[in-house]
């Protein structure tokens, strides 16, 4: 039984590079894996994990986790939702769980995005899907992409009153503190529809039957509204939040990226000089680790997609390298025996060798040709 396993005996150092390479090594599957090897890594996508006992109860009793992850489609993709979401989908798969992506073209619509054009909305969220596919995303047959005008419409009988009852258990002072998730302060003028929005995304998690919520570290509060819902109506199964960590912007002092500033993150579909030239101008001092975006993208990227972390540069520089481990290259950078001038052109080969696979697509497939040109020539609305 879960009960009688020792989490803490289970190492969970919150550095995802020494879990499975999520993308690359297909073999770590459900079938191959113990349990204590399963809840490791899964838990390794979490920054944080609300709760770690009933994750490993999870995996011990149910075969098939369902997953719930969700997106607006607001614009372009950057790396953070393309590669990112691939690497933690195909463990979460790789270990046996369902995932269920959540196309919200609704809340994008509640949200203003796209100027609150669901026609637009629709487009993007097709070329996110396409991105998805093209990246890397594996063990398709337990992934649904889900888009949430489509199934509520379908299931309307079964959602509102969730909605309703979600909306009549808590005041307005604890809904307007779950606004982060759309990317709003609670000292924002909202309008209605944006108070809607935190009680239907709370509802999704029932609405899907989610036993995980996979999403980012600035949609936790709506994830905690979940759980505190089930206290509310007696439930003793309550959703496992699964929080993973928010890339920084490249430039200094931007703790997110944003698809309004183009210099501040990589788009999925950017021709390798672009990538080349944000990271040239990425911000990386020598010896500062804190703060520092060019070793987050090495930290959440790289190593969980390859596994390693390769520099080439001249003998009198040190020679070429490849770094087995985050600590390895900290150690290193801290002691300048590893300089930003070579750890950005590996850090671009890198990241240009991930994205190859989806510039080809959107080069060759006319569909996706048609579908980034059309998103390119939308305006980003916040």
């Amino acid at each position: 039984m879960a009960d009688e396993i020792n989490i803490s005996s289970v190492n969970l150092d919150g550095n995802q590079e020494g879990s499975i390479s999520a993308v690359s090594n297909p073999e770590g599957t459900q079938s191959t894996l113990s349990l204590e090897e399963r809840y490791k890594i899964v838990r390794s996508i979490g920054e944080e994990c609300i709760q770690e006992e009933e994750l490993m109860r999870l995996l011990a009793n149910k075969p098939e986790p369902i997953c719930y992850d969700g997106f607006e489609p607001s614009g372009r993709m950057h790396i953070a939702q393309g590669v990112v979401k691939a690497v933690n989908v195909n463990k979460l798969t790789d270990c046996g769980c369902r995932v269920k992506i959540w196309i919200a073209d609704w809340f994008a619509q509640l949200n203003n995005k796209m100027g609150g054009d669901l026609v637009k909305i629709k487009v993007v969220g097709q070329y996110l899907i396409e991105i998805w596919k093209a990246v890397g995303l594996r063990n398709l047959d337990k992934v649904e992409f889900l888009w949430s005008s489509d199934e509520i419409n379908s299931r309307a009988a079964e959602y509102w009153p969730l909605v309703m009852d979600i909306a009549r258990k808590n005041n307005l002072a604890r809904i307007t503190r779950c606004c982060q998730i759309m990317g709003r302060s609670d000292q924002d003028e909202l309008t209605a529809a944006q108070i809607l929005y935190p009680c239907m995304q709370c509802a999704d998690v029932f609405f899907l039957k989610a036993d995980i919520c996979q999403l980012g570290m600035d949609q936790r509060k709506v994830n905690v509204l979940a759980r505190e819902y089930c206290d509310s109506i007696n439930r003793k199964n309550k959703p496992v939040i699964l929080s993973h960590h928010m890339l920084p912007g490249l430039q200094q002092g931007q703790e997110k990226m944003s698809k309004s500033d183009p210099s501040s993150s990589i788009y999925m579909e950017d021709e390798e000089a672009e990538v080349n030239v944000k990271i040239k101008k990425a911000y990386c001092p020598p010896k500062i680790v804190a703060g520092n975006p060019c070793l987050e993208y090495i930290k959440y990227i790289i190593f969980p997609w390859f596994g390693v972390f390769e520099v080439q540069r001249q003998e009198q520089n040190g020679g070429n390298k490849t770094y087995q481990s985050m600590e390895e290259l900290i150690a290193d950078y801290e002691n300048e025996a590893l300089h930003p001038a070579d750890l950005k052109p590996a850090l671009s080969k890198a990241l240009n060798k991930i994205l190859k696979p989806v510039r080809d697509h959107f080069t060759n497939d006319p569909n996706a040709k048609a579908l980034l040109k059309r998103v390119k020539g939308y305006r980003v609305t916040k």
